[in-house]
């Protein structure tokens, strides 16, 4: 069983989309489409600068523009269509424009104002996030007790955790997570995001949603908020509201799809951050990114 996976804000960067553009008259129709849609994108993609990319609400349509324009190519080539889809945080937004839940020109717009929703819900310097490495689950979660401004945001793999929240609550988590000889990495983002601090973003984004036709998936998309594939679009629209201020169980994703026969995973769009986590989560899976015309036609052959 082969399933779809979508990355997530932080495998931007510039000069994405550029091979897709140039190699595969499908994602260049999809990347005028978002161009047309939020003018401006496609050199902000291409050229940079990185600083500017880099924000949330650029980064959020640009990944999720060139995330669908990897699997147009990937189709375009005669792949299958997955048995499934998931993607990480905002990679879920990708993986149900895959799956005809939402126009990609709806969706564009949306995540635009997601990622500007987000920014404004706290202050640039007021929150901050943090990877654990090599630490279980149980051990954080010791840590973080009695400590209030500070949650679990990430359970991207069994050794690799993300907390979120107040930035001198994370900082005094991390100490303690440092003196059970954790590695704790501070990430380079602007909000706390996958946490109740979020909670203005996901009620401004539930009233734009509100105006938009979802459609039931034509294959289920696992849900991160749930871990369980969604099949209808009321449930699609709910979920992805609930995503903003709810942690992403992506362990428990990946475990799910396995569980369901998955054993080909398939990431769509910049880099190879999924194929990593799937080949650390999961064992005697094949995994591999398509972020090329060239790739794409050599996993649909």
């Amino acid at each position: 069983m082969r399933a779809a996976l979508f990355p997530g804000q932080g495998s931007q960067e510039v000069g994405m989309g550029r091979a897709l553009f140039e190699g595969s008259p499908a994602a260049r129709e999809v990347l005028e489409r978002a161009e047309a849609t939020l003018p401006g994108l496609l050199e902000l993609m291409f050229e940079g600068p990185e600083e500017t990319l880099t924000l949330t609400e650029n980064a959020q349509p640009a990944l999720l523009a060139v995330g669908y324009a990897a699997f147009a190519a990937y189709r375009e080539a005669g792949g299958a269509r997955p048995a499934a889809a998931a993607g990480h945080s905002l990679g879920e937004w990708t993986a149900q424009v895959a799956a005809g839940t939402l126009a990609l020109e709806d969706a564009l717009r949306l995540v635009r104002l997601r990622g500007r929703y987000m920014q404004e819900a706290v202050p640039v310097g007021e929150g901050a996030m943090a990877a654990v490495l090599k630490l279980p689950l149980s051990e954080i979660e010791s840590a973080l007790k009695g400590l209030e401004g500070v949650w679990i945001a990430n359970l991207n793999t069994p050794a690799q955790t993300v907390i979120s929240g107040k930035k001198e609550a994370v900082e005094k988590a991390a100490q303690r997570l440092k003196e059970k000889r954790a590695r704790v990495v501070f990430l380079n983002v602007s909000a706390p995001f996958h946490t109740p601090l979020m909670a203005p973003a996901a009620e401004r984004l539930a009233a734009a949603l509100k105006e938009v036709p979802f459609k039931d998936p034509a294959f289920p998309v696992y849900s991160n908020v749930t871990a369980r594939p969604v099949t209808s679009g009321e449930e699609a629209r709910r979920l992805l509201i609930e995503q903003i201020t709810a942690p992403v169980r992506w362990v428990e994703v990946m475990q799910a799809l396995y569980n369901a026969g998955a054993r080909e995973f398939l990431e769509f769009g910049v880099g190879n951050v999924l194929t990593g986590m799937a080949r650390r989560t999961l064992e005697g899976v094949s995994a591999r990114p398509v972020t090329t015309p060239e790739e794409a036609r050599e996993v649909a052959a």
